[in-house]
C-alpha cells in the first residue's frame, strides 16, 4: 500500500486492571475444549486485481504462525464476503520444510494431511458463509508455523481475503495440495491469506483467548515480512514464556490495517488516499464477525481511532464515543474490555495528512483514555512510542521510516509494556 496506506493504532504500558472474568467463564484444568490459536480478519476482495477477478483451478499456499498448540486442530473457511458460493476441491495442512529455509512454500512431505468436511475431501462455501474443517488429530507446538494449502477447481469471483498479511503466500495453476516443493507456485504475493479466517487447537484446561482489534500497527505495518514480528506476535512470546504450565491464552490477531472506527473503507481520506475494500468496514461493523465469533475469546483490546484522525479528520468526540460503545459492548458479553492510546504519526504522508490540529485531537482522544474509568485496562501506547523531546512524532529508534509505523525493536517495546495481570485470561 501507498505511504499514507493503512495507518492504524496501538496501545501501551496499562495503567488500570480489570476484576476479570467470573468464575463460571473459567476453564476446568482437566476438561478438553477448543481454543482459538490463529486468525484474521478478512474483507471483500478489492474492485480491481487479483482479490477482485478470483482464482480459478488454482491452489493457494498460505504460512501461518500460531499462538499455541495442541493434539488436534480445525480450520476455518470464510466466503464472508463472496458474491458466490465457493467450491473448495482439496485441502492440506502440513508444517514448513525447515531444511529449506530460502524457500518458504516448501513443506516437510512427513507433515502432509489431508483436511476434510463433514467427512468429505472436497466442499463447498455458501455465500456469505464460513466452512468449518473436520478435527484432525495433528499435533501443533506452541509459536509454530503451519502451512495450509488449498485448491479451487472452478472460479471463485471476488475473494474473501486479509490484505496485510506480512508474510510470503503462494499460488500456483491446478491442484498443488500435495506438491511438498514449491515450483508449481509462480506467483508469490508478499501479501494476502485468502478464503483463511482462523485455525483453532485443542487444549486441556484453555483459559481462552485475547483478541487484538486494531489497524496496520498491530497488523505489523513495518515490521519484517515472514519474521512474526508484529506485537501481538511478540505479545504471545512473553506469555508462553511466562506460564511454562502451558496454561497459556492464544493471541488472535483481528486487526485490519487502514481499519477506522467510524468509516468504511472505500471512503477516501486526506492526502489522496483512495479506500479500498481491503480496509474493511467500520470497527463497530466488525464485532460480530472478528470479535464474539472468535473461538474461547475472553479479553479484547482495542487500538483504533488514528486512521479517523489522519484519514477522515473526525473529531475527538465522533472517535470517543464509538470507543465507549465498542467497549459497552464488549463488557455486556462478559468480556475484559482493554483500550489502548493512539500513537504520534508527526511526519507522516503528504501535507494536511498530520496538522497541528488533528494533533490536537489525538491528545484529547488520549487524555479522555487516561482519565476514563469505564474500561477495564488502558495500555498507553503513546507513551511507549513516542519521542520524549517531540511528542508528536515516535522515536527515531522505533520508527519504521514512514513516522506512523513502529519498526521491530517499536514492536517488542509494545508487547513488553503490556502488564500480563491486565489480561484475566
Amino acid at each position: 500500500m501507498a505511504a499514507a496506506t493503512a495507518l492504524l493504532v496501538v496501545g501501551a504500558p496499562a495503567v488500570v486492571a480489570s476484576a476479570g472474568p467470573s468464575a463460571t467463564a473459567a476453564s476446568r484444568p482437566d476438561r478438553v475444549e477448543w481454543a482459538g490459536s490463529w486468525a484474521t480478519a478478512v474483507t471483500r476482495g478489492n474492485s480491481v486485481g487479483l482479490t477482485n477477478t478470483g482464482l480459478n483451478d488454482q491452489s493457494v499456499r498460505m504460512i501461518v504462525h500460531v499462538s499455541v498448540g495442541g493434539p488436534a486442530l480445525r480450520v476455518r473457511l470464510s466466503n464472508l464476503y463472496g458474491e458466490q458460493a465457493v467450491k473448495v476441491g482439496r485441502a492440506t495442512v502440513a508444517r514448513p520444510n525447515t531444511a529449506t529455509p530460502d524457500d518458504l512454500s516448501d513443506i516437510d512431505a512427513a507433515s502432509v494431511r489431508p483436511l476434510t468436511f463433514t467427512g468429505a475431501a472436497s466442499a463447498t462455501m455458501n455465500r456469505g458463509a464460513e466452512l468449518l474443517s473436520d478435527p484432525l488429530a495433528f499435533p501443533v507446538a506452541d509459536d509454530s508455523d503451519l502451512v495450509l494449502t488449498v485448491h479451487f477447481p472452478t472460479p471463485t469471483g471476488p475473494t474473501t481475503f486479509h490484505g496485510q498479511s506480512q508474510q510470503a503466500n503462494f499460488i500456483g495453476a491446478g491442484d498443488l495440495t500435495g506438491a511438498t516443493g514449491g515450483a508449481g507456485f509462480t506467483t508469490r504475493p508478499t501479501c494476502c491469506w485468502f478464503f483463511l479466517s482462523g485455525i483453532d487447537v485443542q487444549r486441556r484446561g484453555s483459559p481462552g483467548a485475547l483478541v487484538v482489534l486494531s489497524d496496520s500497527i498491530g497488523d505489523g505495518n513495518g515490521s519484517t515480512v515472514n519474521a512474526n514480528r508484529r506485537w501481538p506476535d511478540l505479545l504471545s512470546d512473553r506469555l508462553l514464556a511466562d506460564r511454562p504450565d502451558k496454561h497459556t491464552p492464544g493471541v488472535l490477531n483481528l486487526s485490519l490495517a487502514g481499519n477506522r472506527l467510524n468509516h468504511e473503507g472505500t471512503e477516501p481520506g486526506d492526502g489522496n488516499y483512495p479506500g479500498y475494500y481491503q480496509l474493511g468496514p467500520n470497527a463497530a461493523a466488525r464485532l460480530n464477525e472478528d470479535v464474539f465469533g472468535q473461538t474461547g475469546v475472553r479479553t479484547v483490546v482495542t487500538h483504533l481511532g488514528i486512521n479517523d484522525i489522519w484519514m477522515s479528520n473526525d473529531s475527538p468526540d465522533a472517535i470517543i464515543a464509538t470507543l465507549r460503545q465498542i467497549n459497552q459492548q464488549l463488557q455486556q458479553r462478559g468480556l475484559t474490555s482493554l483500550v489502548a492510546t493512539l500513537t504520534p504519526y508527526e511526519g507522516h504522508g503528504a501535507p494536511g495528512v498530520w496538522t497541528p490540529q488533528k494533533e490536537a485531537t489525538r491528545q484529547a482522544v488520549n487524555a479522555y483514555l487516561r482519565g476514563s474509568r469505564e474500561f477495564d485496562g488502558l495500555l498507553d501506547f503513546d507513551r511507549v512510542l513516542r519521542d520524549p523531546a517531540r511528542p508528536s512524532q515516535l522515536l527515531p529508534a522505533y520508527d519504521s521510516g514512514d513516522h506512523i509505523h513502529p519498526n521491530d525493536a517499536g514492536n517488542q517495546a509494545l508487547a513488553d509494556a503490556v502488564p500480563l495481570r491486565l489480561l484475566d485470561l
